[in-house]
Protein backbone atom coordinates (compact mmCIF):
# COMPACT_ATOMS: atom_id res chain seq x y z
CA UNK A 1 0.00 0.00 0.00
CA UNK A 2 2.75 2.33 1.05
CA UNK A 3 4.56 1.91 -2.38
CA UNK A 4 1.46 2.48 -4.35
CA UNK A 5 0.79 5.81 -2.62
CA UNK A 6 4.70 6.63 -3.16
CA UNK A 7 4.24 5.95 -7.01
CA UNK A 8 0.98 8.15 -6.87
CA UNK A 9 2.74 11.02 -5.18
CA UNK A 10 5.77 10.41 -7.50
CA UNK A 11 3.06 11.01 -10.44
CA UNK A 12 1.67 13.85 -9.28
CA UNK A 13 5.33 15.40 -8.37
CA UNK A 14 5.99 15.08 -12.28
CA UNK A 15 2.34 16.61 -12.97
CA UNK A 16 2.79 19.70 -10.78
CA UNK A 17 5.99 20.34 -12.76
CA UNK A 18 4.52 19.41 -15.41
CA UNK A 19 1.89 22.35 -14.97
CA UNK A 20 4.45 24.82 -13.75
CA UNK A 21 6.66 24.32 -17.05
CA UNK A 22 3.40 24.96 -19.02
CA UNK A 23 2.22 27.47 -16.67
CA UNK A 24 1.71 30.15 -19.82
CA UNK A 25 -0.54 27.77 -21.51
CA UNK A 26 -4.20 26.48 -21.70
CA UNK A 27 -3.82 23.40 -19.80
CA UNK A 28 -7.51 21.34 -19.44
CA UNK A 29 -8.49 18.93 -16.94
CA UNK A 30 -9.18 16.42 -19.54
CA UNK A 31 -5.46 16.93 -20.85
CA UNK A 32 -4.13 16.60 -16.85
CA UNK A 33 -5.91 13.91 -16.61
CA UNK A 34 -4.37 11.41 -19.10
CA UNK A 35 -0.85 12.37 -17.85
CA UNK A 36 -1.98 10.41 -14.80
CA UNK A 37 -4.89 7.66 -16.36
CA UNK A 38 -7.50 8.78 -13.94
CA UNK A 39 -10.45 10.46 -14.73
CA UNK A 40 -11.10 14.71 -14.88
CA UNK A 41 -12.35 14.58 -11.25
CA UNK A 42 -10.33 11.80 -9.73
CA UNK A 43 -6.79 13.50 -10.72
CA UNK A 44 -8.77 16.56 -8.90
CA UNK A 45 -9.29 15.66 -5.79
CA UNK A 46 -6.05 13.64 -5.58
CA UNK A 47 -3.81 16.48 -6.45
CA UNK A 48 -5.67 18.52 -4.06
CA UNK A 49 -5.77 16.67 -1.53
CA UNK A 50 -1.45 16.09 -2.45
CA UNK A 51 -0.73 20.41 -2.90
CA UNK A 52 -3.47 21.53 -0.96
CA UNK A 53 -4.68 23.51 -3.97
CA UNK A 54 -6.49 22.98 -7.30
CA UNK A 55 -4.77 22.76 -10.32
CA UNK A 56 -6.13 25.47 -11.50
CA UNK A 57 -4.97 27.82 -8.67
CA UNK A 58 -1.83 25.89 -8.77
CA UNK A 59 -0.95 26.57 -12.55
CA UNK A 60 -1.77 30.35 -11.18
CA UNK A 61 0.15 30.32 -8.75
CA UNK A 62 3.08 29.19 -11.21
CA UNK A 63 1.64 31.71 -14.01
CA UNK A 64 2.09 34.46 -11.01
CA UNK A 65 5.62 33.59 -10.54
CA UNK A 66 6.61 33.66 -14.29
CA UNK A 67 5.51 36.77 -14.20
CA UNK A 68 7.07 38.16 -11.05
CA UNK A 69 10.50 36.84 -12.62
CA UNK A 70 10.10 38.10 -16.30
CA UNK A 71 9.98 41.70 -14.18
CA UNK A 72 12.78 40.94 -12.08
CA UNK A 73 14.82 40.01 -14.92
CA UNK A 74 13.90 43.59 -16.99
CA UNK A 75 11.28 42.10 -19.23
CA UNK A 76 8.66 44.78 -20.49
CA UNK A 77 5.15 44.94 -18.52
CA UNK A 78 3.31 44.30 -21.79
CA UNK A 79 5.69 41.60 -23.23
CA UNK A 80 5.45 39.50 -19.22
CA UNK A 81 1.61 39.52 -19.37
CA UNK A 82 1.55 37.40 -22.68
CA UNK A 83 4.85 35.80 -21.89
CA UNK A 84 3.40 34.09 -18.76
CA UNK A 85 0.06 33.20 -20.20
CA UNK A 86 -2.76 35.99 -19.13
CA UNK A 87 -3.37 37.07 -22.30
CA UNK A 88 -4.72 40.35 -20.87
CA UNK A 89 -3.68 43.19 -18.97
CA UNK A 90 -7.06 43.02 -17.07
CA UNK A 91 -6.15 39.72 -16.31
CA UNK A 92 -2.92 40.62 -14.55
CA UNK A 93 -4.03 43.30 -13.11
CA UNK A 94 -7.04 41.86 -11.28
CA UNK A 95 -5.33 38.53 -10.21
CA UNK A 96 -1.69 39.66 -9.59
CA UNK A 97 -1.87 42.33 -7.99
CA UNK A 98 -3.47 39.97 -5.34
CA UNK A 99 -0.58 38.14 -4.61
CA UNK A 100 2.25 40.56 -4.87
CA UNK A 101 0.01 43.99 -3.03
CA UNK A 102 1.59 46.15 -5.68
CA UNK A 103 0.74 47.33 -8.76
CA UNK A 104 2.97 45.26 -12.03
CA UNK A 105 5.02 48.19 -12.62
CA UNK A 106 5.96 48.89 -8.94
CA UNK A 107 7.16 45.47 -9.00
CA UNK A 108 8.79 45.17 -11.96
CA UNK A 109 10.97 47.81 -10.46
CA UNK A 110 11.21 46.47 -6.85
CA UNK A 111 9.02 48.09 -5.44
CA UNK A 112 9.92 51.75 -7.07
CA UNK A 113 7.06 54.05 -6.58
CA UNK A 114 6.04 52.27 -3.93
CA UNK A 115 5.92 54.41 -0.19
CA UNK A 116 6.93 52.15 2.32
CA UNK A 117 6.74 53.47 5.67
CA UNK A 118 9.29 51.74 8.82
CA UNK A 119 10.45 51.45 12.22
CA UNK A 120 12.58 49.54 14.55
CA UNK A 121 12.39 49.63 18.35
CA UNK A 122 12.97 47.80 21.20
CA UNK A 123 10.49 45.55 22.65
CA UNK A 124 10.69 42.68 25.61
CA UNK A 125 11.37 40.15 22.71
CA UNK A 126 14.74 42.06 21.21
CA UNK A 127 14.37 44.40 18.20
CA UNK A 128 11.61 44.82 15.59
CA UNK A 129 11.29 46.08 12.69
CA UNK A 130 7.72 46.91 11.09
CA UNK A 131 6.87 48.48 8.07
CA UNK A 132 3.94 49.21 6.05
CA UNK A 133 2.35 50.47 2.92
CA UNK A 134 -0.85 52.68 2.73
CA UNK A 135 -2.81 49.60 2.87
CA UNK A 136 -1.15 48.15 5.58
CA UNK A 137 1.40 46.22 7.60
CA UNK A 138 3.33 44.37 5.23
CA UNK A 139 6.46 43.17 7.55
CA UNK A 140 7.25 42.66 10.88
CA UNK A 141 9.79 40.96 11.80
CA UNK A 142 12.41 40.19 15.56
CA UNK A 143 15.87 40.06 14.96
CA UNK A 144 18.88 40.55 17.38
CA UNK A 145 20.47 43.37 15.23
CA UNK A 146 18.40 46.29 13.81
CA UNK A 147 21.11 46.55 10.84
CA UNK A 148 20.29 43.07 9.51
CA UNK A 149 16.54 43.89 10.16
CA UNK A 150 17.04 47.19 8.11
CA UNK A 151 18.49 45.39 5.47
CA UNK A 152 16.39 42.66 5.23
CA UNK A 153 13.73 45.17 4.35
CA UNK A 154 16.12 46.47 1.66
CA UNK A 155 16.47 43.46 0.29
CA UNK A 156 12.65 42.88 -0.04
CA UNK A 157 11.88 46.53 -1.70
CA UNK A 158 14.89 47.30 -3.24
CA UNK A 159 13.72 49.89 -5.38
CA UNK A 160 11.24 51.18 -3.20
CA UNK A 161 11.07 54.55 -0.91
CA UNK A 162 11.63 53.57 2.24
CA UNK A 163 10.81 56.04 4.59
CA UNK A 164 11.82 55.93 8.79
CA UNK A 165 8.76 56.50 10.67
CA UNK A 166 9.64 59.64 13.21
CA UNK A 167 6.10 58.81 15.13
CA UNK A 168 4.40 61.57 13.13
CA UNK A 169 4.30 59.94 9.73
CA UNK A 170 0.75 58.64 8.66
CA UNK A 171 1.70 55.05 9.56
CA UNK A 172 2.31 55.99 13.06
CA UNK A 173 4.65 52.97 13.23
CA UNK A 174 5.97 53.83 16.98
CA UNK A 175 2.73 53.82 18.09
CA UNK A 176 1.63 50.35 16.68
CA UNK A 177 5.28 48.89 17.30
CA UNK A 178 4.19 50.60 21.29
CA UNK A 179 1.05 48.83 20.89
CA UNK A 180 1.87 45.58 20.31
CA UNK A 181 5.06 45.54 22.86
CA UNK A 182 2.12 46.63 25.13
CA UNK A 183 0.48 43.89 24.04
CA UNK A 184 2.79 41.20 24.48
CA UNK A 185 3.62 42.31 28.02
CA UNK A 186 0.17 41.94 29.18
CA UNK A 187 -0.45 45.49 29.36
CA UNK A 188 -2.54 46.12 26.37
CA UNK A 189 -5.26 44.77 24.22
CA UNK A 190 -3.63 43.34 20.80
CA UNK A 191 -3.42 46.06 18.90
CA UNK A 192 -5.91 45.74 15.90
CA UNK A 193 -3.96 47.12 12.91
CA UNK A 194 -4.36 46.88 8.92
CA UNK A 195 -2.53 44.03 7.25
CA UNK A 196 -0.97 43.97 3.61
CA UNK A 197 -0.84 40.32 2.80
CA UNK A 198 1.45 39.16 0.43
CA UNK A 199 1.51 35.35 -0.36
CA UNK A 200 -0.43 32.92 -2.46
CA UNK A 201 -3.92 31.95 -2.09
CA UNK A 202 -3.48 29.06 -0.22
CA UNK A 203 -1.23 31.00 1.91
CA UNK A 204 -3.15 34.03 2.48
CA UNK A 205 -6.03 31.32 3.46
CA UNK A 206 -3.56 29.42 6.13
CA UNK A 207 -3.11 32.95 7.08
CA UNK A 208 -6.55 34.61 7.71
CA UNK A 209 -7.19 31.56 9.64
CA UNK A 210 -4.70 32.24 12.18
CA UNK A 211 -6.64 35.63 12.39
CA UNK A 212 -9.25 34.07 13.63
CA UNK A 213 -7.67 32.29 16.71
CA UNK A 214 -7.88 33.78 20.18
CA UNK A 215 -5.51 34.46 22.64
CA UNK A 216 -4.58 31.63 24.48
CA UNK A 217 -5.35 28.54 21.63
CA UNK A 218 -3.13 26.47 20.39
CA UNK A 219 -3.60 24.25 16.86
CA UNK A 220 -1.63 21.83 15.41
CA UNK A 221 -0.43 22.01 11.55
CA UNK A 222 -2.55 19.27 10.68
CA UNK A 223 -5.87 21.12 12.37
CA UNK A 224 -5.13 24.29 10.18
CA UNK A 225 -5.23 21.85 7.42
CA UNK A 226 -8.62 20.44 8.07
CA UNK A 227 -9.92 23.91 9.10
CA UNK A 228 -9.40 25.12 6.05
CA UNK A 229 -10.68 22.12 3.99
CA UNK A 230 -7.64 20.58 2.92
CA UNK A 231 -7.09 17.84 5.47
CA UNK A 232 -4.30 16.44 3.55
CA UNK A 233 -1.83 19.48 2.88
CA UNK A 234 -0.81 19.59 6.54
CA UNK A 235 2.98 20.36 4.65
CA UNK A 236 1.69 23.65 2.88
CA UNK A 237 -0.08 24.60 6.11
CA UNK A 238 3.18 24.23 7.77
CA UNK A 239 4.98 25.82 4.83
CA UNK A 240 2.16 28.73 4.61
CA UNK A 241 3.00 29.63 8.71
CA UNK A 242 6.70 29.88 8.07
CA UNK A 243 6.40 32.21 4.78
CA UNK A 244 4.21 34.54 7.40
CA UNK A 245 6.45 37.81 7.15
CA UNK A 246 4.61 39.41 9.79
CA UNK A 247 5.45 38.21 13.38
CA UNK A 248 2.28 38.09 16.07
CA UNK A 249 -0.15 40.37 14.24
CA UNK A 250 -0.27 37.05 11.96
CA UNK A 251 0.23 34.46 14.97
CA UNK A 252 1.81 31.46 13.62
CA UNK A 253 3.22 31.05 16.67
CA UNK A 254 0.13 29.55 17.89
CA UNK A 255 0.95 26.62 15.63
CA UNK A 256 2.48 23.49 17.41
CA UNK A 257 3.07 19.87 16.49
CA UNK A 258 1.09 17.30 16.68
CA UNK A 259 2.21 15.87 19.70
CA UNK A 260 2.26 19.37 21.86
CA UNK A 261 5.86 20.00 21.35
CA UNK A 262 6.59 23.91 20.28
CA UNK A 263 7.87 22.85 16.20
CA UNK A 264 9.55 25.57 14.96
CA UNK A 265 9.47 29.51 14.99
CA UNK A 266 11.32 31.53 12.20
CA UNK A 267 11.65 34.09 14.79
CA UNK A 268 12.82 31.70 17.42
CA UNK A 269 11.60 29.01 19.90
CA UNK A 270 12.57 31.46 23.19
CA UNK A 271 10.03 33.95 21.42
CA UNK A 272 7.66 31.49 20.81
CA UNK A 273 7.44 30.36 24.39
CA UNK A 274 7.36 34.05 25.92
CA UNK A 275 4.72 35.07 23.39
CA UNK A 276 2.35 31.58 24.37
CA UNK A 277 3.22 31.75 28.35
CA UNK A 278 2.08 35.60 27.81
CA UNK A 279 -1.13 34.39 26.07
CA UNK A 280 -2.10 31.47 28.49
CA UNK A 281 -1.91 34.16 31.51
CA UNK A 282 -3.83 36.44 29.52
CA UNK A 283 -6.41 34.07 28.86
CA UNK A 284 -6.38 32.55 32.76
CA UNK A 285 -6.63 36.27 33.79
CA UNK A 286 -9.88 36.70 32.15
CA UNK A 287 -11.76 33.39 33.13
Amino acid sequence: MSQQNDKTLQKFVCLARFIAANADTGLTLKTLAARVHLSPSRMQRVFKSIFGVSPKKFQQAARSERFKQLLRDGADITEAIFESGYGSTSRVYGQTMHNIGMTPKSYRAGGKGERISWACRETVLGPILMAATDRGVCFAQFGDDRAALAAQLQREFPQAELQQSDGAGSHQLDRWIDALNGYIQNKQPRPELPLDLKGTAFQIKVWEFLLSLQDGDVISYSEVAQAIDQPKAVRAAASACGANRIAVLVPCHRILRGDGGLGGYRWGLERKRALLDAERARKSSVQ
